[in-house]
């Protein structure tokens, strides 16, 4: 039993989602390489077009630095990247037009519709399950992926380990 008498692992555990979720990202990176692998990409491209899509919806100007600094990529390792995306017609670039001295990048429409093509039934049968959810049950999911996302992204400090580690991999 666990510190709140709750069962360390099964069905109906907090560890099952953990579980779970973890699953889910790992088959939903093999489908992001094999994208990649049919489409003449690296992983770390597919990546970046996600980045930059990102960036698009949120309204935010989408940059060679905005996206090395969201891919984790020093200056010529973006600009790798960036070349060959525009090489393969996936990213545009263009001069801002408020700034002529600034470069920025928007992915092509065919890019768009390649991963629509690939991805848009993973899509489609996602979205159908979130249509069975009533407010308060998207309201949790919401709530979970969020929180879930943060807490990925907290490094852990070099040397330490957490309770995790002593239950092995997850």
């Amino acid at each position: 039993m666990g510190m709140t008498g709750d069962p360390v692992s099964g069905p109906g555990t907090r560890i099952e989602l953990i579980h779970l979720l973890r699953k889910v990202t790992v088959e939903f990176g093999l489908r992001q390489a094999e994208f990649a692998a049919r489409n003449g990409m690296h992983p770390t491209d597919v990546r970046a077009l996600i980045c930059l899509l990102d960036a698009e919806r949120a309204g935010t100007d989408a940059t060679a630095g905005l996206l090395g600094a969201r891919l984790g990529l020093h200056s010529a390792g973006t600009t790798a990247v960036v070349d060959r995306l525009v090489r393969l017609g996936h990213v545009k670039r263009t001069r801002d037009p408020r700034d002529g001295r600034r470069v920025l990048l928007a992915v092509d429409e065919r890019a768009v519709e390649l991963g629509h093509a690939f991805f848009g039934p993973f899509i489609g049968a996602t979205d159908a399950v979130l249509r069975g959810l009533d407010a308060r049950e998207t309201d949790a999911v919401r709530r979970f992926l969020t929180a879930a996302h943060e807490a990925v992204g907290l490094a852990p400090e070099p040397g330490t380990h957490s309770d995790a580690d002593e239950r092995g991999p997850a």
